[in-house]
């Protein structure tokens, strides 16, 4: 018997990826662009030291499936982030993965051209590229690592990062976030359990050695010094929303008790608005009530948002796709976007500063 009839049965074809040290080569981050991305990270750093007295907010597209689309998107954000400068720090969310419960498009990286060709190192090179047009406007962005083996690829350029609810509980992705450079935020788990995020954020804080590559694509012994800077991202599960004051002080004790950083993230869409865009700015409201009436835990939050509200089916004729619609979930619109985010900052400007001094 030979190796041929016991190895690789289920195995079409493999094909070999440029290097991660290739694809930064041909798009390098440097100049104004690493300094973007060296200030955001830090900024994010001291919002969650209590150093900043801002919150900060991740808010965009559930997934990029058109760069033009995201390019156009980010400029917006980018006016508006200028405006709110002095009480919000935006983030604008640009996420290439999406993980599936059965099956689905994967994202940009897996499936850039939305036909199953599954052309990832295209993928991979568009979404740096457009991580690299969105750094050289000074934007700060945020992704979901949700591959093991992509960090190496585009990680550099991401200010902040997150767990999914689906993978907060994954051995691979606490190992893999122990590494990270910018700070990560684990969701709850899916049934709005925070036993997950609490043990992912005690696991991350520690080294770790595990199977990786290096920027040459070798597999490699990775060795981490562990990340200092996880928090937990409240997103609601199957019981429903857990984003008001019970459940927010609820977390906050058992964060305690975790002996972990008791800095909270609210998501605004997922379970916590029911999957409803029009529900995440009242979640917006709510949080901004919550800080108001004296709470100190919340640091940040996350919204789904694109140029047009609602989200679309991908059709068979992709011309047919409309313009800033989202093609995973449903997300609110700009114009709803921008009320929002000014109305919190607005209602926050004289609040938060004494926040800070109440929380120390």
């Amino acid at each position: 018997m030979t190796n041929s009839m016991l190895d690789d049965l289920n195995i079409d074809s493999i094909e070999a990826l440029m290097t991660p040290e290739k694809l930064k080569q041909q798009l390098p981050l440097e100049a104004d662009a690493l300094e973007s991305v060296r200030s955001a990270r830090q900024t994010i750093f001291d919002i969650l030291d209590r150093k900043d007295p801002r919150l900060f907010v991740v808010v965009g597209p559930c997934s990029i499936h058109d760069v033009d689309a995201a390019l156009d998107y980010a400029q917006r954000l980018q006016k508006l982030a200028e405006e709110v400068k002095d009480t919000l720090y935006l983030v604008m969310r640009v996420y290439f993965e999406k993980p599936r419960t059965s099956v689905g498009w994967k994202g940009l990286i897996n499936d850039p051209y939305m036909d199953d060709t599954f052309k990832i190192e295209e993928g991979l090179t568009k979404g740096r590229k457009l991580l690299l047009d969105i750094a050289r406007m000074g934007l700060p962005t945020s992704t979901e690592a949700l591959d093991p083996i992509s960090p190496q690829y585009l990680q550099d350029i991401i200010a902040w990062s997150a767990i999914g609810a689906r993978t907060t509980e994954s051995q691979t992705h606490r190992e893999m976030s122990s590494g990270l450079s910018s700070a990560v935020g684990f969701k709850n788990g899916t049934d709005g359990g925070l036993t997950v995020a609490i043990n992912a954020m005690q696991s991350v804080s520690s080294a770790h050695r595990f199977l990786g590559i290096n920027s040459q694509g070798q597999v490699s012994v990775v060795k981490t010094k562990g990340n200092p800077y996880a928090h937990v991202v409240l997103r609601g599960g199957s019981a429903g929303p857990n984003y008001d004051s019970v459940h927010v002080a609820q977390c906050e004790a058992a964060l305690q008790k975790g002996g972990v950083s008791k800095n909270i993230m609210i998501d605004c869409s997922h379970a916590n608005s029911n999957k409803d865009p029009s529900v995440q700015s009242l979640v917006l409201k709510d949080v901004t009530h919550q800080i108001l009436e004296g709470n100190t835990s919340i640091i940040g939050l996350m919204l789904e948002s694109n140029i047009n509200f609602g989200n679309q089916s991908i059709p068979k004729d992709l011309s047919q796709l409309k313009y800033g619609v989202s093609v995973t979930d449903a997300c609110i619109d700009w114009a709803e976007t921008e009320r929002s985010i000014r109305e919190m900052a607005d209602k926050l400007r004289d609040v938060l500063p004494a926040r800070q001094a109440k929380a120390e």
